[in-house]
């Protein structure tokens, strides 16, 4: 029998400091994350981030919190309940950290029948934090306690026709009516290291303004890429003039070179360049979360009109958006009519 997990990344279940502190903790302890040796990132992370981070990440979720709790689990619990009333199959939802685990989401449809498992990570793009760590702990956990049973991964869609169609028009939909003068698609950061790392040629990616044009078997699993591309897309579907749209990246951890140019420092510059209606999409993101709400939605904000810029448009992600719906619910249905692989 043939069923689909859901992945996202995963919340604290509550803002208590405590509940952050456990989620930081086995989220930055993942050598995907932070990929340095062990007992450095040990030291880094229990030694340093976790005696200070969370009171000031679990202020940050108490902003953005919803009554029926974390945006992002919400959004996605929303989500799944849509896509697993349109698809002839169960569908199952988890998180790579907190609640609900992946061996839980396996658990349920296991106890379901369920042999044959779609495995989809809710990320467009291919990250070794995001997409490779789901794929890595989902095998994890099916030799271990599901042995019969087989997954088949969705690739990074950042490029699917359908989905740059839905974002695309989402995007079009959220600024009908609204004066902008610059579009900003603001992705998620990730060290420097993790794009070469992820390079399967070993010596395509240099990250040298020119690599991500050049066609090459590496853009299978080159984030940057694959960011620049979805960009490169939506905008010319929508049909943007060059220079009103651009690129960034945002979240930065520690003293590496992480990929640029930088989301806060971009916004700051515009608004003291004179960009006076600035719009921003984050379409690493599938579900709204604290990156989007508190970080661009609160933070990017307050600092683009405190250097002078005046109107702030902060687009929402897909989410449990209907269109996106029909699109993941077809995706399923078409591999779930595929016969099963012996």
């Amino acid at each position: 029998m043939k069923g689909v997990l859901l992945v996202n990344l995963g919340s604290p279940d509550s803002t208590d400091p405590k509940d952050v502190k456990r989620y930081l903790e086995e989220f930055l302890m993942d050598e995907r994350v932070i990929d340095l040796p062990l007992w450095l990132r040990t030291f880094i992370v229990k030694g340093i981030i976790l005696n200070t981070r969370p009171k000031k990440s679990a202020a940050a979720y108490e902003k953005i919190w919803w009554e029926e709790g974390s945006p992002l689990i919400v959004l996605s619990e929303r989500l799944q309940e849509k896509i697993d009333h349109l698809t002839q199959v169960p569908v199952a939802l988890a998180m790579r950290y907190g609640n609900p685990s992946i061996q839980n989401g396996l658990q349920t449809l296991y106890n379901e029948g369920v042999t044959d498992v779609l495995l989809i990570p809710l990320y467009p793009q291919f990250a070794m934090a995001t997409t490779e760590t789901i794929l890595v702990k989902a095998e994890e956990l099916r030799q271990r306690h599901f042995p019969e049973m087989q997954f088949t991964n969705v690739p990074a869609f950042y490029n699917h026709p359908d989905y740059v169609r839905v974002l695309s028009e989402s995007i079009q939909s959220q600024l009908e009516n609204k004066e902008w003068d610059h579009l900003l698609f603001s992705y998620h950061g990730v060290p420097e290291r993790h794009i070469k790392k992820s390079d399967i040629t070993k010596s395509h990616c240099k990250i040298d303004g020119q690599c991500c044009q050049t066609a090459s078997p590496a853009h299978q699993f080159c984030y940057r890429h694959q960011c620049l591309e979805t960009t490169r897309q939506v905008a010319a579907y929508l049909g943007l003039k060059e220079g009103t749209y651009s690129s960034s990246f945002q979240s930065r951890l520690g003293i590496d070179p992480w990929l640029q140019p930088f989301t806060d420092k971009t916004i700051n510059k515009f608004a003291s360049e004179g960009v006076d209606k600035l719009a921003v999409v984050t379409p690493a993101f599938v579900s709204d979360c604290i990156e989007t709400l508190e970080e661009i939605g609160m933070e990017a904000r307050h600092e683009f009109q405190q250097n002078g810029g005046k109107t702030f448009h902060m687009l929402a992600c897909l989410n449990d958006d209907e269109a996106w719906v029909k699109v993941l619910s077809r995706w399923i249905d078409e591999w779930a009519l595929s016969p099963i692989e012996k």
